[in-house]
């Protein structure tokens, strides 16, 4: 009995000690990549929130879904949009404005393939969340042609809203001969 009783505590300090060390290595922040702000300082890239994920399904199916209120329910009102083509739209109601028009004569759709949760130092020192997001674009344009592009999203979040959208794109891959940059 003796021996069992030993046996046991000697169990539960190998668990209990085991335990806390893995709680202590999920509590630490991962370094997954750097940048450099505007004013030149050096940031460290972390992992982010994953629960922006969610948020991001959710705006993507209210875009595939037409939902306006939705998007705007997502959307900060100080919402900013950067274009591949360089165009920019600031605020909620002109995005939503902007949105409706297209979705009146276009059918575009989104599909997510992958999605990256990052956190960095803004120029005032606090923390903002970010996610960057591969997706698929389709659309038909006004002849009946597919239209096909890559999309990355870099997403900016404040307070579980999403305050800023950078877009890139990259046309549907083709075989060719002729590459260039």
């Amino acid at each position: 009995m003796k021996n069992l009783s030993t046996l046991i505590i000697l169990s539960l300090i190998f668990i209990s000690c085991n335990s806390s060390n893995q709680n202590s290595n999920l509590n630490e922040t991962s370094i997954i990549g750097s940048g450099t702000l505007d004013n030149g300082k050096k940031i460290e890239i972390v992992a982010g929130d994953t629960n922006n994920e969610q948020v991001w399904i959710d705006y993507i199916k209210a875009h595939n879904d037409r939902d306006l209120n939705k998007i705007a329910e997502i959307n900060a009102d100080d919402w900013e949009g950067y274009t591949a083509d360089g165009s920019v739209v600031k605020g909620n109601e002109a995005h939503i404005e902007i949105l409706d028009n297209w979705f009146k004569t276009a059918s575009p759709k989104w599909e997510i393939k992958w999605m990256i949760a990052n956190a960095a130092e803004n120029e005032d020192g606090v923390i903002v969340q970010w996610l960057t997001t591969g997706n698929d674009y389709t659309d038909t344009d006004e002849n009946g042609n597919e239209i096909f592009e890559h999309n990355v999203h870099d997403i900016q979040f404040i307070d579980g809203k999403i305050k800023r959208i950078n877009v890139y794109s990259r046309a549907k891959a083709q075989d060719s001969t002729n590459f260039s940059y």
